[in-house]
């Protein structure tokens, strides 16, 4: 790992030079709300699918407070076709973030209010 990278460093790189941000939350965080461009990545799953990162040049890890992600970085960096590429991890997690979220929910879905 290449060490922490800020929110709002994250935020101003999406619009010059993105890097591959991977969210490592479950499925359903993710479609709820997740940082524009951004793929998920369940931390469980990502031992079986870190090779799809090995193209990437600049690798940022997120997670809701910014602690497994740490963990996830450094998974990631141990990746032998991951030599050249920097790998963060996104300090303060989801939590931290003031930018823009996307959404893949629907927002139809879900028991209906009995209010």
């Amino acid at each position: 790992m290449d060490g922490e990278i800020s929110p709002s460093e994250v935020e101003a790189l999406l619009d010059d030079d993105p890097p591959r941000v991977v969210d490592i939350r479950s499925p359903g965080e993710f479609a709820r709300g997740h940082i524009p461009g951004s793929v998920n990545v369940p931390f469980a799953e990502l031992p079986q699918r870190v090779e799809t990162l090995a193209d990437a040049a600049h690798v940022v890890t997120v997670c809701p407070h910014g602690q497994a992600s740490v963990q996830a970085a450094r998974l990631i960096k141990s990746y032998e076709g991951i030599d050249d590429a920097v790998v963060e991890s996104m300090r303060g997690g989801l939590e931290a973030w003031t930018g823009p979220l996307e959404t893949d929910a629907d927002p139809d879905e879900g028991p209906e209010s009995p209010f």
